[in-house]
């Protein structure tokens, strides 16, 4: 478990954006925990947050010139991982993020921010289902940029209705990485390190049902 993966689940944890229980999700999965990025909704937590995503994003490795955030929730995060790329690792990085609606007076279009263009890093929150994933990809694509690959605050690790991840179907379908600041093995993985018994127990029995 590295540093910023560690600070990122105690932090989610304190703030109540990660919670551990019985969650019923859209699939109707009961989940022995839920995530939610939109807690991380005070000053401290997004700065912690966006270092959390720069920390991944330097990591990987993966080549790109600048990100974006797909509307609702990918605005702060896109911001804050830029704000974090430029002050901790000198990388001043292009953003933008796209409105749910053109706008039809001033300057108009879809787009607020720098351009879309070269290799385009999308910064999301989870893939569900994927559907925000290809919107994304479909709006970067129809400005002539390309799509560099997807950073995630939480990858479930589970599968959808087939035998695959959402993720992996998005990193196969575009042929891109998809990397997350935390898995659900990692998740685990610092459960073990506690004396969160019941609640690893539960994620464990989780993942051999479900998981990719």
């Amino acid at each position: 478990m590295l540093p910023h993966q560690q600070r990122f689940i105690d932090l989610a944890l304190e703030l109540g954006a990660l919670r551990f229980g019985e969650f019923q999700l859209k699939s109707g999965r009961i989940s022995p925990y839920f995530f939610n990025a939109g807690l991380f909704s005070t000053g401290r937590a997004l700065s912690v947050l966006g270092r959390s995503y720069a920390e991944t994003i330097t990591r990987s490795g993966i080549e790109y010139h600048m990100l974006f955030g797909p509307a609702y929730k990918g605005i702060p995060l896109v911001a804050a991982t830029a704000a974090a790329l430029a002050e901790a690792h000198g990388r001043d990085a292009p953003f933008a993020f796209n409105r749910k609606e053109a706008k039809d007076h001033g300057e108009g279009g879809m787009i607020v921010g720098a351009p879309l263009a070269g290799k385009v890093l999308i910064i999301d929150d989870v893939i569900t289902a994927g559907t925000a994933i290809r919107e994304s990809a479909a709006i970067i694509t129809g400005e002539r940029a390309s799509l560099a690959g997807v950073i995630l605050a939480l990858d479930r690790q589970e599968r959808g209705q087939g035998r695959k991840s959402a993720v992996q179907e998005i990193e196969e379908s575009y042929g891109i990485r998809c990397v997350s600041i935390i898995t659900l093995s990692d998740l685990i993985e610092s459960l073990d390190a506690t004396r969160h018994n019941k609640t690893r127990d539960a994620l464990h029995r989780y993942r051999a049902e479900y998981g990719i």
